[in-house]
């Protein structure tokens, strides 16, 4: 694959979202041994660091899966991105969530939105990014030759309070 080939949906993972639970079969609170015996991976390319002295503790990257994975509090799994190129394609509702033309998206998070409590459901962070309080996610974004295409967050709940600072600055860029 070329660097800027997205691959088709018939030829990714195919995972569900359980909010707050699971994102296929990754569950919140996997050490990283865990995390890398269900991802049938060597866990590669990983990094310590504690951006703004929040709560990351360990960044994992996954490339043959199109994930980067991030743990806080001993090691335990509490957010993961799924890369808009390569990564697994997360449904929730039925709804493909990765790789995705953001508008669409954002659309589908504003019509889920109004049905919901007002005030409950719809957030969006200092970059413009969509989010669903219900879902556990941020809706971001990643430059695909002359695109973007959605490369969304999972989040644990006890992150989702305060998104923006809990992980690195650069999960917010658009790259």
């Amino acid at each position: 694959m070329g660097i800027w080939d997205v691959k088709p949906d018939e030829e990714r993972l195919r995972w569900a979202l359980e909010p707050f639970v699971s994102v296929g079969p990754l569950r919140f609170g996997m050490d990283p041994t865990e995390v890398a015996a269900v991802l049938d991976q060597e866990a590669a390319d990983f990094s310590r660091s504690i951006p703004w002295g929040d709560t990351v503790t360990r960044k994992e990257s996954f490339t043959d899966v199109g994930l980067t994975v991030y743990y806080a509090d001993e090691n335990r799994l509490a957010g993961a991105t799924a890369d808009a190129r390569l990564g697994p394609q997360v449904l929730a509702d039925g709804t493909a969530l990765v790789g995705r033309v953001p508008s669409e998206l954002e659309q589908w998070i504003t019509d889920r939105a109004e049905v919901r409590e007002p005030y409950s459901e719809l957030f969006y962070l200092p970059g413009a990014d969509p989010g669903s309080q219900t879902l556990g996610l941020v809706v971001c974004v990643q430059r695909v030759a002359d695109v973007v295409l959605t490369r969304p967050v999972f989040l644990a709940s006890e992150w989702i309070d305060d998104v923006y600072h809990r992980l690195p600055s650069s999960e917010w860029a658009t790259f």
